[in-house]
């Protein structure tokens, strides 16, 4: 992840970056068309040259490559999907539950109602996890 030059922090997507993040981590490298697309399908109504400009500071940002060989440009994540959702989560437990997974999960397990597939996820998650390495 590029560092933010004012604390050398990793960049921290803004809500808008994680929603074209999101969509192109989900469909792959993609115009600003298609990308516009699917926030207007599944997210609010969002103007074509909004998108372009957060896409271009993205880019600017190292969140985003832009292939320029063709007259359609097409973006695509250079942020990994999986060290970035740890990075938020990471953060965001920190900063809401003082570092702590428990809290989150009681939290998390108490607002919703789950279903039993997901418990039996959790509980085979659970079992798996080897003591001597946390």
């Amino acid at each position: 992840m590029k560092e933010d030059a004012k604390n050398n922090a990793p960049a921290e997507p803004t809500r808008s970056e994680l929603e074209i993040l999101q969509i192109l981590w989900q469909h792959g490298p993609s115009t600003v068309r298609f990308v516009n697309d699917h926030l207007n399908g599944e997210k609010r109504a969002v103007q074509y040259t909004s998108t372009l400009k957060i896409m271009q500071i993205m880019t600017d940002k190292g969140m985003l490559a832009r292939d320029e060989s063709s007259m359609k440009h097409v973006y695509r994540p250079v942020l990994e999907e999986k060290s970035t959702k740890g990075l938020l989560l990471d953060r965001f437990l920190e900063t809401t539950f003082n570092g702590s997974a428990t809290t989150l999960l009681l939290q998390l397990l108490g607002n919703k109602k789950t279903s039993k597939n997901e418990l039996d996820e959790i509980k085979a998650l659970l079992n798996k996890i080897d003591p001597d390495k946390l």
